[in-house]
């Protein structure tokens, strides 16, 4: 690429716009509208062997100044067709009038608001539709990626360069649908102004043709009609091209792969399907009116294909059930799976929360060799019980000769959700976020928190505190980031062997509380769902015997997970309060204003029995840049803040900060007891 593209881009824009007003010969008309239909050809031939639609991100740009070119050569070829008349010079419109509707302007004019038509209506709206409801849901899930980006990031399983570059590439997604949404009204504009040019043109033709030509209104019509029709298919199969590329692009959020190698594998994946189609084809050729040799072709070549489909498919089948088994990795205990038996409980994860070290770390894990990794993974257990209200399942620590030998994984529920790699014979001196002077070391990032680390030798221990680091070793670290992914992961922790645990717990103290909600009021998997919304926005189940009344008691009135969840929150004002509170037994508050509140209430919704708000997503980010500046001017006064709103949108507005804002608590003034020392720091307001 040139350094000059900008300024041939900018130039070719340029002249476009005085392609408007100035007059052009028959020859460069040509060769505007033949380029025209060059560049809308290649655009969808780039759309169909895209993989990925943000690789094609400049795409509404082209779709602008396209329709803009359109416009000016319909413009400049209007002029020409109402100057010239029979001496029109245009080869390209005459072409199209003569050879593609055989000189019959009847026939050009039903072609081409046929071509219109599919334009507008078909093509046009439900390439707008997707991409309204793609950049809809890829914007509500951006905080959800961005929070995914950023533990992977923070556990050390991405550099900090692919971090940033994951992050850019969900935001130039969410650009990208968010710009063909109104990139779709540019090609609606387009058909509308093509029907209206050429109703113009023609009405034109004619007042020129019999009142400046003195043509007879047969003659005239035949003659301007004719030009105006080629004139508008010349424009509207470029501009049906550019359509269709829009709907390929948007439509093909799953894609992962071209058009071509996607349709193919797709619709050739189920051979018996086409094999069926084949056969029907053939018996309708054969024993229908209809033509037998076209139908005898199409149906033995559907057979073909669906046969040719079945053999690779069986190949395929055989290839894997021969590879699969020597390159999988052998159970741990009992036989393997050629040469002995195998259970199903061995393949079966029922391990709530597992940890897999490498052969480096086992001395940390051997008692007999002084490591207490064990005991700090049953510390960190009763630590998230108390703190959480329930008690986690056993954590099962085993090792893995797939790690790095300093290298753990943190995984739940089967899946890996942190990795870190650990030194045991060195210390790691965390950056609070105040020292500037560099110690020498090994360069990481504090797994937890995110902060800027060095592993170091034992003699720089002293001399790392004297600097302001944060020294800790290297079992700490292990434990303190086990610690934050348990709370991170509340939610999903209480799975159904943990809620046996904690109902059983509370039957054997209050048995009539338990039996009178469960089944009496809501079934056992309701009152898990409670639960764990409760556990996403970190409130204590602790005082579990309050949160079975409260829901006997509106548990009938009704049914929705969203309501009750306040309610139980507000029957839990004296919990939820006391963990608001900063050191100096304040709650230090950023408020939303009143008309901030009412704006967002009106634009409140129900999805799935979650509160959200139906809002422009950019109105939604400037709320939440806004509440951070300050949440931060509170932290820097040494106060641990929380957002305070009312009970109404507290749900919705929670779900936002959370995703965006982590520790944050979101509470509502109804939550807070009436003695509690509420100060109110700053105001959102917009």
């Amino acid at each position: 690429m040139s350094k000059y593209d900008d300024i041939f881009i900018a130039a070719g824009v340029l002249f476009i716009v005085l392609l408007l007003i100035l007059p052009i010969s028959g020859w460069a008309l040509d060769l505007l509208q033949i380029l025209d239909i060059t560049i809308s050809v290649l655009v969808l031939l780039t759309a169909i062997y895209l993989k990925r639609a943000i690789d094609l991100s400049s795409f509404p740009t082209i779709v602008l100044v396209l329709t803009i070119y359109r416009v000016a050569l319909n413009v400049a070829s209007t002029r020409l067709i109402l100057l010239q008349g029979k001496n029109f010079q245009g080869h390209v419109i005459k072409a199209f009038g003569s050879f593609v509707v055989g000189g019959n302007f009847v026939i050009g004019i039903v072609v081409f608001f046929i071509l219109v038509i599919v334009q507008f209506i078909v093509i046009t709206r439900g390439a707008e539709r997707i991409a309204e409801v793609a950049a809809r849901f890829t914007l509500d899930a951006m905080p959800g990626k961005q929070m995914s980006i950023d533990a992977d990031y923070n556990a050390g399983i991405i550099t900090e360069e692919e971090a940033k570059r994951r992050r850019e590439e969900v935001r130039r997604e969410a650009d990208f649908y968010g710009a063909m949404d109104g990139a779709s009204k540019f090609v609606r504009g387009d058909a509308i102004s093509s029907i209206i040019i050429v109703f113009i043109n023609i009405i034109g033709g004619l007042i020129i043709g019999m009142l400046m030509h003195h043509m007879g209104a047969g003659e005239a019509a035949h003659v301007y009609t004719l030009l105006t029709v080629g004139d508008g298919l010349v424009t509207q199969i470029p501009a049906l091209l550019v359509s269709t590329s829009s709907g390929i692009i948007v439509s093909r959020a799953a894609s992962t792969s071209s058009l071509g190698k996607d349709i193919l594998r797709e619709l050739t994946q189920e051979p018996r399907a086409l094999i069926i189609t084949g056969a029907a084809i053939l018996l309708l050729g054969i024993f229908t009116p209809l033509p037998t040799i076209s139908m005898v072709l199409v149906g033995f070549l559907t057979v073909a294909l669906g046969y040719v489909s079945y053999r690779a498919t069986s190949q395929k089948k055989v290839v894997e059930e021969v590879g699969g088994v020597s390159s999988s990795p052998q159970p741990s205990g009992g036989g393997s799976p050629q040469t002995g038996t195998m259970d199903i409980s061995d393949v079966i994860n029922t391990d709530t929360v597992e940890v897999e070290i490498g052969y480096g770390l086992i001395p940390l894990a051997d008692r007999s060799q002084g490591g207490d990794l064990l005991e700090r993974v049953t510390m960190v257990r009763k630590q998230i019980a108390y703190e959480l209200g329930f008690m986690l399942s056993p954590i099962r620590v085993r090792d893995s000769v797939l790690l790095k030998p300093n290298e753990y994984v943190i995984k739940i529920l089967g899946s890996e959700v942190a990795k870190y790699e650990i030194f045991p014979n060195r210390l790691l001196a965390m950056n609070p976020g105040m020292v500037e002077e560099k110690i020498e070391g090994i360069p990481t990032k504090e797994p937890a928190f995110g902060l800027e680390a060095f592993w170091i030798t034992e003699d720089q221990r002293e001399r790392a505190r004297g600097l302001g680091y944060t020294v800790v070793d290297a079992p700490s670290v292990f434990a303190t980031h086990l610690t934050e992914i348990l709370r991170e992961h509340a939610a999903e922790l209480l799975g159904r062997k943990e809620m046996e645990v904690l109902i059983e717990g509370l039957r054997e103290k209050m048995p009539s509380l338990v039996n009178e909600l469960i089944p009496g009021v809501m079934k056992e998997h309701t009152v898990r769902r409670i639960l764990q919304r409760l556990l996403e926005e970190k409130v204590s189940l602790r005082n579990l015997p309050l949160i079975f009344e409260t829901l006997i008691e509106n548990g009938e009135k009704t049914s929705s997970i969203s309501e009750l969840v306040q309610k139980v929150r507000i029957a839990l004002k004296r919990q939820i309060s006391e963990s608001a509170k900063s050191d100096d037994g304040y709650v230090h508050a950023v408020a939303l204003s009143q008309s901030l509140e009412e704006k967002l209430m009106d634009a409140m919704t129900i999805s799935e029995d979650r509160k959200m708000f139906n809002v422009n997503p950019d109105l939604m980010s400037k709320i939440i840049d806004t509440m951070a500046v300050s949440l931060k001017k509170v932290m820097e006064k040494g106060f641990y803040p929380v957002v305070i709103c009312s009970a109404s949108i507290r749900e919705a507005v929670a779900r936002y900060v959370i995703k965006n804002i982590p520790k944050i608590q979101v509470v509502a003034y109804e939550e807070m007891t009436d003695d509690v020392k509420l100060k109110i720091e700053e105001i959102v307001n917009l």
